[in-house]
């Protein structure tokens, strides 16, 4: 089962460090075998050939355009599609202009620009922890099994919520929050997690699943979408329709 990681991989970037252990978990732990080939945000072509696409951590990436369009290729094509961090960002990108028809930017990515639908947050999240409440019923509450999680963050950019209610009226759902009890000063309706409802599997999150514990017991969130690639794969098999190999493992 071949999966696409879209990213510019870099030794520096820990999470990026951390895919061969937590390749080698999903196996031992879970009985499932990914085949993972690293896609540079600067060539994503044949990315429509892999049973999942899993966007990582590792913003700004080199080409923004190539992030947008392997998550485009993921929500169409109905693919197994994960977003992590800069991933996440990139999801909500794609779907604002794709989607809900809006003309709006990444200030990381275009600090010039009129309206922006990523912003630097008040508080940088970089190398903290925070709490999640999670929505009663959601996929990644159902993943979770619990209302909340504590997870960590590499993480200096997020949503603007002006456009929340936009992007929820095109049918994507918010259904992580920030849920910090300790801070009476924290925004408990910042956004953590996003997901589509009706596609098999699309969801991304703010914070770093690839970061739990020491990497070698894969997340929760992890092990969901390696067992949504493997249904997939089974599926396409059964009908006939098992792609070919795009390119040489890497």
């Amino acid at each position: 089962m071949r999966i696409a990681l879209v990213g510019d991989r870099s030794p520096g970037v820990r999470s990026h460090v951390r895919i061969p252990h937590l390749m080698r978990a999903l196996l031992e732990r879970d009985g499932v075998a990914l085949d993972p080939y690293w896609m540079p945000t600067t060539d994503v072509t044949g990315v429509e050939g892999f049973d999942g696409i899993w966007m990582l951590p590792g913003s700004p990436y080199r080409d923004e355009a190539g992030a947008i369009e392997a998550a485009r290729v993921a929500r169409e094509r109905e693919i197994p599609f994960l977003g992590t961090c800069g991933g996440f960002q990139h999801m909500l990108l794609e779907y604002a202009r794709h989607v809900c028809g809006l003309d709006v930017a990444h200030a990381e990515n275009e600090p010039g620009a009129r309206d922006f639908l990523l912003t630097p947050l008040a508080c940088s999240l970089a190398g903290h922890e925070g709490r999640v409440r999670l929505e009663p019923g959601s996929l990644i509450e159902q993943i979770m099994g619990a209302p909340t999680t504590l997870e960590a963050y590499i993480c200096s950019y997020g949503l603007n919520e002006d456009y929340k209610q936009t992007l929820t009226a095109h049918g994507l759902a918010f259904t992580g929050h920030a849920d910090d009890s300790a801070d009476d000063s924290a925004d408990d309706s910042a956004v953590r997690v996003a997901e589509l409802p009706g596609h098999p599997f699309f969801l991304a999150t703010m914070f770093q699943p690839e970061l739990a514990g020491d990497g070698h017991r894969p997340h929760p969130v992890i092990s969901a979408f390696a067992a949504a690639v493997a249904r997939r794969r089974a599926g396409r098999a059964l009908n006939g329709r098992t792609p070919q190999p795009a390119a040489p493992s890497a």
